[in-house]
């Protein structure tokens, strides 16, 4: 049975191979911004500057798979717990993330699979989940529960980075993890930063009567930071963080643990 499943594990890794490739170039663009060569963009900025390359249509194809393939993975953590996070308050808390996570990376398969098409646009599906629900609660609750999620999610990351969490689920030697810690805590930590800055634009949102934070994104995030004091230095420093968490997710598609065997 576990052999039976063992012929997802490439498409696992093919997934995070995929993640890598989008903060690629999130992190490239964000840090050449820095200094003034550049734009700032979100994953669907990046996958369309992929799309746009001398490989557009194979990148696509190849994209869709690794994305598609990397929502399920999360589904698979999250549904069969493979990295054992449990059913107390932190463990569903976690397995929540990685249920979102899923649906994040499917809208972002489908995007590009639109994208091959030729049928995507702008203006996409008018509305999405959150703004459904919060015509029933409000704009101003769940622009605070997407905060406070956004939040939790910036929390885990530098949690994760500190204890070094991460190692837990990477096979490799002693030798490799001497380069992997400084990667995957530079990486953590930048993308932990970019979740904090999620959640104070989301709230700012809610407090102005907004809407429900579905047009906030990474692009916002690294925009954010460019306006701040010393904000080149600040986005440059974000980018190579970026970069690092793309490296990240790349040792993660050679190294990472993927326990299809406990699903």
């Amino acid at each position: 049975m576990h052999q039976a499943k063992a012929w997802f594990r490439p498409f696992a890794r093919i997934g995070y191979a995929a993640r890598g490739l989008i903060y690629t170039v999130i992190g490239f663009f964000a840090a050449t911004a820095a200094i003034g060569s550049g734009e700032t963009m979100g994953s669907r900025d990046a996958l369309d500057r992929l799309l746009e390359s001398g490989f557009g249509i194979a990148v696509a194809y190849i994209l869709v798979l690794g994305l598609a393939c990397y929502a399920l993975w999360r589904t698979i953590q999250s549904v069969f717990d493979t990295d054992d996070h449990g059913t107390d308050a932190k463990g569903i808390a976690v397995r929540g993330g990685l249920i979102t996570s899923a649906i994040a990376y499917s809208t972002l398969a489908f995007y590009t699979a639109s994208r091959i098409r030729g049928t995507s646009s702008d203006s996409e599906s008018g509305g999405g989940i959150a703004d459904a629900i919060a015509g029933f609660v409000g704009t101003g609750i769940v622009s605070t529960i997407i905060a406070a999620c956004l939040a939790g999610a910036a929390i885990a990351h530098v949690i994760k980075a500190v204890r070094e969490k991460y190692a837990d689920h990477i096979e490799a030697d002693a030798t490799k993890m001497k380069v992997i810690h400084p990667i995957a805590k530079t990486g953590l930590i930048a993308r932990g930063a970019v979740f904090a800055i999620l959640a104070f634009l989301v709230a700012l949102q809610a407090w102005r009567g907004g809407g429900t934070g579905e047009d906030v994104g990474s692009e916002q995030a690294l925009d954010f930071v460019q306006s701040l004091p010393a904000g080149s230095l600040l986005l440059a420093a974000m980018g190579i963080g970026l970069l690092a968490f793309a490296a990240y997710s790349f040792t993660q598609a050679l190294y990472r643990r993927i326990n299809v065997e406990d699903a």
